[in-house]
């Protein structure tokens, strides 16, 4: 009787650590499970936050290559449409990635990310106008739409610092 108390207490320890070991297990892939997640969260994040970094940098220096040569005296109305064609793609770009930060997060970022598409929407009217008023006029030269271009790019500044503000915190980095 003896003996058949241990084998059964010691069949029943055998299941016992056997248990404590599959859900240690179960622990440690859930563990490690979530690190993966979080490491490919943060990686989406970074690649949309550059991306949306670097086509807000590419818009703008399209825009001012427009405004450059849209003031040039020398230049030709077929050359202002090649270089608003260029802002144009570099508007898709730009858009492309803020969605993209949109869906990476969080609401913070993406939202920073909404009010910076806002603000460059409206320097993008105002280069709109000056484009089709240059066209109308038959030089770029017109002082109310350079003035109106340049006020919207003033106002468009602090979103883009904005957005780079929430992109850091979202990242953790603020902090050294």
């Amino acid at each position: 009787m003896v003996g058949l108390a241990g084998t059964a207490i010691g069949a029943l320890g055998a299941v016992a650590g056997g248990w404590v070991s599959v859900l240690g297990q179960g622990r440690q892939q859930q563990r490690q499970l979530k690190a993966d997640r979080e490491h490919r969260r943060e990686a989406a994040r970074r690649e949309a936050y550059g991306a949306c970094i670097a086509s807000t940098k590419l818009l703008s220096n399209a825009w001012w290559r427009f405004a450059d040569l849209v003031t040039n005296e020398q230049s030709t109305p077929d050359q202002w449409r090649a270089a608003f064609a260029e802002v144009h793609e570099a508007w898709t770009q730009f858009s492309t990635s803020v969605a993209a930060v949109a869906v990476a997060g969080p609401v913070a970022a993406a939202e920073a990310a909404e009010l910076l598409r806002v603000a460059m929407y409206e320097w993008e009217k105002a280069g709109m106008d000056w484009f089709a008023a240059a066209l109308r006029e038959g030089h770029g030269r017109l002082d109310e739409h350079s003035a109106g271009f340049h006020e919207a790019w003033q106002a468009k500044r602090a979103p883009d610092r904005a957005f780079q503000e929430a992109a850091r915190r979202a990242l953790g980095t603020e902090a050294p």
